[in-house]
């Protein structure tokens, strides 16, 4: 069973953190502050430290150097998302903000506790201390660094590559890389995208043609494959070749030969091949919509590209690195991600991946006249993201809490959401504290508090509260 230490002084909070965490399969330790986690538990024991960076004596990223190899997840206000993202690059594994939903703390839990396996001495890889880094290649999640080290080991032999990832991950920057470390680093790449070329063309343009091989073909021409001779293809979306182009593609891979459309002499050549695809090859061939045999010949030596939405710390490593190339390009001069940008970018899910990702930066650098760049300028809807995160994560039930409220017990012993605390709270506070005051004790903006007040259907008080004593105290 993984072990978790949750820091935290709200007595509330933690609890309803220990029993979430419980359900879940973790066992749960409990502190009120750096100096008791200190004194009562010995830190590197544990998979993972949950801390909230407020507390009292020191703060929740003191634990980051004192818990050596485990990770550290902050929890923060969003009035202290600045502070959580000083607390990232202080080396805290990621935050998430306060409140915040069951399904989004289980899911990160499981993330970064699968991401960093610190007790049973099977660490992730990390990268070899001497030899040069993969040309453009960012990032040091566990998933980069693997593939990284894959990289390395790949691109010495002329074996066939098999790139497999989602739409948008730099799958091409992969090919790439694997083509600059190899033998033929000072020959020719032929990169070609499948799906971009037209069935009835993709084979004259990959074996080329005989003068008079068809109407039209009015000289001989050289197929891309020939032209790679001597060094490496990469033929981008494989799986949108078609069944025709599919059979001379496997001759070649078989018999290192092609025969242009229109010939009937073969050619000699010497390629050494490398295949992208997002889509399933198994599957497809198991559904006869691609050749078997094609796809073993293939499948030699396979390289997966993980999302962007499971690289962790590495979103705001790219994001801020192609903010600095593309702010320069423009003439922009130095720019920055404003607390609000680096919220949407660390929690919007980017299903176009990378790719999605650098023409964000690339559209608010240009639409920003400021030099920080906030959400908004990014295209990101943050309450949308937020909703989305909890509608993807959670069940029937928790997601009904967006759109009415809920019961809350009246026993605070009961099993206690922090939703339902965040309701609770206000109800039992609103007559004695303004709003500022609530805000403050819930850490969250003013704004926020009206949003959730919103949402919960909680109306305001109009009389009563601080104001209204204090007036009345006044008469």
């Amino acid at each position: 069973m993984q072990q978790i230490l949750v820091v935290e002084d709200e007595s509330v909070i933690r609890t309803a953190l220990r029993r979430l965490l419980e359900r879940n399969g973790y066992g749960i330790a409990e502190a009120a502050s750096v100096q008791e986690a200190e004194s009562k538990h010995t830190l590197t024991d544990f998979d993972l430290i949950i801390s909230d960076l407020r507390l009292p004596g020191a703060p929740g990223t003191d634990l980051i150097k004192k818990a050596g190899d485990v990770p550290v997840l902050i929890m923060t206000s969003y009035a202290s998302l600045r502070s959580a993202v000083d607390s990232m690059r202080m080396g805290a594994v990621d935050y998430i903000a306060k409140p915040f939903d069951h399904g989004d703390m289980v899911a990160a839990v499981q993330r970064i506790i699968a991401d960093h396996p610190t007790r049973r001495g099977d660490a992730a890889p990390q990268a070899p201390a001497n030899g040069s880094p993969v040309t453009g290649i960012i990032g040091n999640c566990p998933a980069m660094v693997t593939l990284s080290e894959h990289i390395r080991k790949v691109a010495p032999t002329d074996s066939t590559v098999l790139v497999q990832g989602e739409t948008g991950t730099g799958k091409e920057l992969v090919a790439r890389s694997v083509h600059q470390h190899s033998q033929r680093a000072d020959k020719t790449l032929i990169c070609v995208n499948c799906a971009a070329i037209p069935d009835t063309l993709i084979e004259s343009e990959l074996f080329g043609y005989e003068k008079g091989a068809f109407t039209g073909a009015n000289a001989s021409r050289m197929g891309l494959i020939e032209a790679a001779d001597g060094g490496t293809l990469f033929l981008d979306e494989i799986g949108e070749l078609p069944m025709e182009a599919q059979a001379r593609l496997l001759r070649f891979i078989q018999e290192g030969e092609i025969r242009r459309i229109g010939s009937v002499h073969s050619r000699k050549v010497n390629v050494r091949l490398i295949c992208a695809t997002h889509r399933n090859l198994h599957a497809l061939s198991a559904e006869g919509l691609f050749r078997q045999d094609l796809y073993y010949r293939i499948n030699v030596l396979r390289l997966q590209l993980p999302a962007l939405r499971e690289r962790g710390k590495d979103i705001l490593q790219l994001a801020e690195r192609m903010l600095e190339v593309q702010s320069e390009r423009l003439g922009k001069g130095s720019m920055t991600l404003s607390p609000r940008a680096i919220q949407a970018i660390t929690t919007y899910q980017w299903p176009g991946n990378v790719r999605e990702l650098e023409h964000a930066i690339e559209r608010a650098v240009v639409l920003s006249e400021d030099t920080e760049i906030d959400n908004e300028a990014l295209g990101i809807d943050l309450e949308l993201v937020n909703v989305n995160r909890i509608r993807g994560h959670a069940g029937p039930a928790l997601q009904t809490a967006y759109q009415a409220p809920r019961h809350i017990t009246s026993d605070p012993a009961e099993d206690l959401s922090l939703e339902d605390y965040f309701q609770r709270f206000v109800l039992e506070h609103q007559d004695s504290m303004s709003e500022t005051e609530l805000a403050q004790k819930l850490g969250i903006s003013r704004k926020c508090l009206w949003e959730r007040r919103q949402r919960f259907e909680i109306p305001r008080k109009k009389s009563g509260g601080t104001s209204a004593r204090r007036r009345k105290t006044a008469s």
